[in-house]
């Protein structure tokens, strides 16, 4: 108590010694590139849409790189006029540093987490032999480059416990190479698998199995479509060139594969899906002499997952028939649903995930967008629910079969990372380890309300703020969402978002139709020719927070990215005067020509293709590059992307800031920021992080009017 009388003390001494700052009542704004533009038109079943900003697609040409390069100039003009951006880094990266910590997963007699010391660029992952043993260093990504841009992911542990596969992404692309490290010896081996992508490695024996495509053309790797995933077996010791194949359709491009193996290695399973939704399964029992790879569930059209197998049976995670999901135990020789054993049924809330570990199955439902853990015995029976410290989200509970208890991590808006350890047998939960943050987040308060969509569909929305906040309708908000591909938005913590909240901001985050906070009937409501409710949700969260008098229309800053850049966009064109700030960040933006990039082609499942008329019809309707006009009063608009986004390519972007640039003639300012040597988002470095964020609060400061 005395240490923080002391540093709120200091505190109060550091800022009455700093005069407050306001935001600059005027900036001057530098005339924006001249982008050129052509004759570029295609017409959709007879309707004609020009496409003057098409050669920005080029991602490798150097009229692309010097329009670049004119409007990050243009850019960092701007945000160098504003009177505290300096401030606002120097407080991120205060907020920033203190050590982080994930939560310590057994694997035989060794313990892995990542650790970070509070601002080097990429976490560290140690190893230790037993919870009290010696901590080390098993793998440093920040060694592996000078500027910190590599990202290391763990994709699997062979099953006898001693080799470990993981990825190194370069630089925030999506495409990575697979490496092998000796658990005990701490050293990487001689494999190296190339052009891999949304892969695993899923173990057997002395291998394992992954996905990659084929080696695009040079040049072209962050921009081509992908096409024909493929499935392989590697064995230790080999060179890449003499990997198996497993699985692939040459009758079809657009498909992507995944592989799996069940714990006791008995079950090779495949997954198969023409998108980011709905699958199709494949099994090979491995016991099997001569065993081939057999249909398990056909079709595209719903969701499954193989949680383990019990004996010669499946667990099988399952939407069909069950928006909400239930697992049923399948027979691999008698595979017709009507033959599914339930085992534990569909229920009220939306199961989100199920895990095994300690022979139990542990299912992780969603009660109002928060996670709520349920233990089940292997044939359905419920044990009880895991008491958890407060409402908030935890990762998955699971393990492997003989583990005795789970680490695990929980946070929630105003509760950064804290590590709990779970015993199964005492069904307790005991902190393992606290954040370090300094940072009071007590003065602080988070809330739930459920408002009326356009439809009067009541959609959850958290609202968190400092206590004893006014609502006197001037307040600032910052109101972030997604709204899609059956992504739940939970409560999680944000060191970026607390120096909004410390300045007197509210944070605000709707749960919009589009994501599964509600299950498969609640992600149906927001895709394809259903997607303007999720615009519609948006909007009316922003019309709830004006009529309750939080905010007005002038102090709110709207925020997604990827697909939520995509809900920015379409909010920004369909309802200019609800905003003052707009930020679309590595958004889908050019509904039209989305999946002629990279992996684009997956996400035609939720939106639909501009291929078919019928979706054609209802995408140019909301696509956020096709529905801006002339002599609209936009938000003020800071667009970021980076250049090796290689998922949502940053021709979307360019071609966005183009033609806001060219048809808005108002005060606000329309600008992009293209980050390099980044991508979608993944693995970006801690001093990326920091810079970016330092300039996006520094704008939406300076246009909601904000004084520091």
């Amino acid at each position: 108590m005395k240490k923080q009388l002391l540093i709120g003390l200091f505190a109060l001494s550091f800022f009455a010694c700093n005069r407050e700052k306001h935001a600059a009542e005027k900036i001057t704004l530098m005339k924006y590139p001249d982008t050129k533009k052509d004759s570029t038109k295609d017409n959709y079943f007879g309707t004609t849409i020009a496409d003057p900003y098409r050669w920005l697609e080029n991602d490798t040409s150097a009229e692309t790189a010097a329009w670049v390069k004119a409007q990050n100039k243009v850019t960092q003009n701007y945000l160098s006029q504003i009177p505290y951006r300096d401030d606002i880094k120097k407080r991120l990266t205060e907020l920033w540093n203190y050590p982080k910590e994930s939560a310590p997963f057994k694997v035989g007699e060794y313990y892995f987490f990542n650790k970070n010391d509070g601002l080097q660029n990429q976490s560290i992952w140690f190893i230790k032999k037993g919870l009290d043993g010696k901590e080390e260093v098993f793998l440093d990504p920040n060694k592996l480059t000078a500027d910190g841009t590599a990202a290391v992911s763990l994709l699997g542990f062979s099953h006898d416990k001693k080799y470990m596969a993981y990825s190194v992404a370069q630089a925030g692309s999506d495409w990575s190479n697979i490496y092998v490290m000796d658990i005990a010896g701490k050293t990487k081996l001689a494999d190296e698998l190339k052009w891999t992508k949304f892969s695993g490695a899923a173990w057997r024996g002395n291998g394992f199995y992954y996905s990659k495509f084929d080696e695009p053309v040079k040049g072209t790797d962050l921009s081509a479509a992908n096409k024909f995933q493929k499935v392989y077996y590697h064995k230790l010791g080999e060179p890449q060139s003499n990997d198996q194949l497993i699985f692939e359709d040459k009758s079809n491009p657009n498909l992507y594969f995944g592989a799996d193996v069940t714990e006791d290695e008995r079950f090779l399973v495949v997954y198969a899906s023409a998108g980011t939704s709905g699958n199709a399964l494949f099994y090979q029992d491995l016991n099997e002499e001569n065993g081939k790879l057999a249909p398990l569930v056909t079709g595209f059209e719903n969701n499954h997952s193989i949680v383990d197998n019990i004996g010669d049976k499946l667990l099988l995670n399952t939407d069909l028939d069950a928006p909400n999901k239930q697992i049923v135990l399948v027979d691999p020789k008698n595979i017709d649903p009507k033959n599914w054993q339930k085992v534990i049924p569909e229920s009220k809330l939306a199961l989100e995930g199920i895990g095994t570990g300690g022979g139990f199955l542990w299912a992780s439902y969603l009660k109002d967008a928060s996670t709520n853990i349920v233990q089940f015995d292997l044939n359905g029976k419920k044990i009880g629910e895991v008491e958890l410290p407060a409402i908030g989200t935890v990762d998955a509970f699971g393990g492997y079969k003989d583990d005795k208890e789970f680490f695990y991590s929980f946070s929630n808006f105003t509760t950064p990372g804290t590590i709990y350890r779970y015993d199964i047998a005492r069904a307790e939960s005991t902190l393992y380890k606290k954040s370090e943050l300094k940072f009071n987040t007590d003065n602080y308060e988070t809330k739930q309300v459920f408002y009326p969509s356009k439809d009067g569909t009541k959609v959850p929305m958290f609202i968190v703020h400092k206590k004893g906040i006014k609502l006197d309708g001037n307040n600032p908000v910052y109101l972030y969402a997604y709204g899609g591909f059956q992504i739940s938005l939970t409560p999680g913590f944000s060191l970026s978002r607390m120096l909004f909240l410390e300045k007197g901001g509210i944070y605000v985050q709707p749960s919009l139709r589009g994501g599964s906070e509600y299950g498969e009937a609640w992600h149906k409501a927001g895709m394809l020719s259903q997607k303007q409710n999720v615009f519609d949700d948006f909007i009316a969260a922003a019309e709830y927070l004006v009529k309750e008098k939080y905010t007005n229309p002038s102090k709110i800053a709207i925020s997604g990215g990827s697909n939520g850049g995509l809900l920015v966009g379409a909010c920004m064109t369909q309802r200019p005067d609800l905003f003052k700030v707009a930020l679309p960040a590595v958004g889908v933006l050019d509904m039209l020509r989305y999946h002629k990039f990279t992996v684009g082609w997956g996400w035609a499942v939720e939106y639909g293709s501009s291929d078919k008329k019928e979706d054609f019809d209802y995408l140019i309707k909301y696509s956020p590059l096709h529905n801006i006009k002339s002599g609209v009063n936009y938000p003020a608009t800071l667009i970021t992307t980076a250049d090796h986004d290689d998922r949502v390519v940053p021709a979307h972007s360019f071609k966005f800031a183009a033609t806001l640039q060219e048809k808005y003639k108002g005060d606000n300012p329309i600008l992009i920021r293209i980050e390099t040597k980044a991508g979608h988002g993944a693995g970006k470095p801690t001093a990326k992080l920091i810079e970016e964020a330092s300039d996006v609060w520094s704008f939406v400061f300076q246009n909601l009017g904000m004084s520091w």
